[in-house]
């Protein structure tokens, strides 16, 4: 008698574990099926199997992880004149999405706006490009571009404000554009290089006749750039990083 009892517990007892598996078994079916009908991934079970997959982490530069420190940060100004390449040189070298005010170009600027040698360009800069880039580890750069257009110079002040230095671009097939930006800086006293941006087709010319033609001194940096390689205009950045810091101690 106590053995019968005995076994037909035993029984029940296997056949209620198998009846909660069977049903574990089936909420987990009716779950993912659920999950999949609302497009979302279903949860792991608990205590092994399938375990969803994580995106990766962004990875974060020295200066985040070391809570002792706060990284250096420095605004530098990306001007020159209109359609010179400020907008593509601040897109080039930014490690996030660039901010611009870009717009449309109208037949009301046609008699100030002068596309002879850009003749592709329909946007031009209306406020400002900015970007971010981090040089050695804790320096970071944040980039400023200036509207070309003269109606516009009245934001340079603003702009310019803070800045530790200027690159200053120059078309040498319209080498005029440039002294405005030259002039401000100048007075101003804001330390600054010029980047010659070297156009497909245009004529190459040697670095010294360009300081000739600018009257800019010797102890300004210039250099022959190509503001769509990132490489050319992050060596143009860090000239500049290192002209002002000598500006500073002199």
């Amino acid at each position: 008698m106590d053995s019968a009892v005995s076994d037909d517990t035993a029984v029940t007892e296997d056949e209620a574990a198998a009846a909660g598996a069977a049903a574990a078994g089936a909420g987990t079916v009716a779950e993912e099926r659920a999950a999949t009908a609302a497009g979302t991934e279903p949860d792991a079970p608990e205590g092994g199997g399938a375990m969803a997959v994580s995106e990766p982490e962004e990875s974060l530069k020295p200066w985040q992880l070391d809570r002792s420190r706060a990284p250096v940060a420095t605004k530098i100004v990306i001007a020159g004149g209109f359609g010179v390449g400020k907008t593509t040189f601040v897109g080039s070298v930014s490690e996030i999405p660039p901010l611009r005010t870009e717009s449309l170009m109208t037949a009301a600027s046609a008699a100030t706006d002068d596309l002879t040698a850009v003749p592709n360009k329909v946007t031009t800069t209306v406020a400002m490009d900015y970007g971010r880039l981090t040089l050695d580890n804790d320096l970071v750069l944040y980039l400023f571009g200036t509207p070309g257009q003269q109606r516009f110079w009245f934001m340079w002040d603003d702009i310019v404000r803070g800045a530790i230095g200027a690159v200053v671009l120059v078309d040498t097939r319209r080498i005029d554009d440039c002294f405005p930006a030259l002039d401000y800086f100048e007075t101003c006293g804001l330390p600054y290089i010029v980047a010659v941006n070297h156009f497909e087709g245009a004529q190459a010319f040697d670095p010294t006749a360009v300081r000739n033609a600018l009257s800019v001194a010797d102890d300004v940096p210039l250099l022959i750039m190509d503001a769509r390689q990132r490489v050319s205009a992050v060596e143009s950045l860090m000239t500049l990083v290192r002209h002002a810091l000598d500006s500073g101690t002199d």
